[in-house]
């Protein structure tokens, strides 16, 4: 059913897009949280990290619940929980009001992504070639724009809840209308049949997991410390340390836009590698800038490499369990919320005690190690241009409207 799954694609794109916006939102405007509930120094980190370690949790209950519930319905459900709660976090009024919503967030953040990626993956398979990227891509633009959208709140000193309440009333009902057009992956091929028959071996998984730890440590860096970096290490302007994330953000749309068609033109072996490579030519440019500028060029080489790593992660855990992809991408979803915990306190614990400088060097480390693994992402019972491609005919209109 080609029409069905086009518009399984696109809703499912808005899907990411509309998350894009939404975690923007809220990670953007931490400090006027903060300011809004009181909340101290000692106690802000405790409400930060409970919210992907829920996430987590959500993105195991997922893997349960994907046996019984189609996942289109799961993301169906999951994503207006996420934009409520992002309008319960701006509209409070106590710390138990703040701790309830970033609860909700959490646990409905892991369902969503886990669920969103199951999708993707389903659908690539159908395509029958590299799309995961494009979906990525979708999500880094909803990020600029909730990030630009965030600005223009703190930049005129708008309260939480009116930044995030037309944000919410738009996105809601958009996406509880493109979600009728959410595509589940129909019958597997008869050779993936025989392959559904064995289970998600954790050891086989292992070295996509820590692919995507090593990917969100470096993701992690670059949300937290870019601006503190570029402003107290390489000693930019205060308006200019605000200038580097925008900068990778806007590189990571661009590698994500185009890696699609880097991955069928070349594999996704090669692109991962050169990913891994660019990336830590970005942080290696980052620790040794001598001024902001050279830093800046650093940040968009991270853009660039990073943006490949996690949308391929996610495609190369399909291909390993062709039959429970469903099961690899819930598991291997949790891996980004560890990344994201070890990521931010393992550079500031690094910074302070030794320097900025060189705690730059430990995620361009941990991001080369993923050299060793990038045969894991491989083309399996999926290959790109090889002559076994898919026929892009295959019927994935079983539950389009996600029932």
């Amino acid at each position: 059913m080609t029409d069905g799954r086009r518009r399984g694609r696109a809703s499912l794109a808005f899907g990411f897009f509309a998350q894009g916006v939404a975690f923007a939102l809220l990670v953007t405007r931490i400090p006027a949280v903060q300011a809004r509930y009181g909340v101290s120094d000692a106690l802000l980190p405790l409400f930060l990290a409970a919210v992907p370690i829920l996430a987590g949790l959500g993105s195991v209950t997922t893997e349960q619940l994907v046996k019984r519930v189609r996942p289109s319905r799961l993301l169906r459900w999951s994503q207006p929980v996420v934009l409520l709660s992002l309008l319960g976090v701006g509209a409070g009024t106590n710390l138990v009001a703040l701790a309830i919503a970033l609860a909700a967030f959490g646990l409905a953040v892991g369902a969503l992504d886990a669920s969103m990626n199951m999708l993707g993956v389903s659908l690539q398979r159908a395509y029958g070639r590299s799309i995961m990227l494009g979906f990525h891509a979708a999500y880094s633009l909803g990020g600029i724009l909730g990030a630009s959208l965030a600005w223009a709140g703190a930049h005129w000193h708008l309260a939480l809840w009116v930044s995030y309440l037309p944000v919410v009333a738009v996105l809601l009902p958009a996406t509880l209308l493109g979600s009728r057009w959410y595509v589940d992956g129909g019958d597997p091929a008869p050779d993936v049949r025989e392959a559904e028959r064995r289970p998600v071996v954790f050891r086989l998984l292992l070295p996509l997991c820590l692919v995507m730890t090593f990917a969100y440590i470096g993701d992690s860096t670059v949300s937290n410390w870019s601006a503190k970096y570029l402003q107290d290490t390489l000693g930019g302007s205060e308006q200019l340390a605000t200038v580097p994330y925008n900068v990778y953000m806007v590189t990571t749309l661009l590698g994500r836009s185009i890696g699609d068609l880097g991955v069928r033109r070349f594999g996704a072996v090669t692109v991962v590698r050169v990913g891994v490579l660019l990336a830590a030519a970005g942080f290696a440019v980052v620790a040794g800038a001598p001024g902001a500028w050279v830093g800046m060029l650093g940040f968009t080489l991270l853009g660039l490499g990073l943006c490949v790593l996690v949308p391929q992660t996610f495609a190369a855990a399909g291909r390993l369990f062709p039959g429970a992809s469903d099961t690899a991408v819930a598991r291997l979803n949790i891996f980004n919320y560890v990344g994201f915990l070890i990521g931010s306190p393992l550079v500031g614990a690094l910074g302070d005690a030794w320097s900025y400088r060189g705690a730059m060097l430990v995620p361009m480390v941990l991001v080369l190690v993923t050299l060793v693994y990038a045969r894991s992402f491989a083309p399996r019972s999926d290959r790109y241009r090889d002559g076994h491609e898919r026929p892009r005919t295959a019927d994935v209109g079983r539950g389009s409207n996600g029932l």
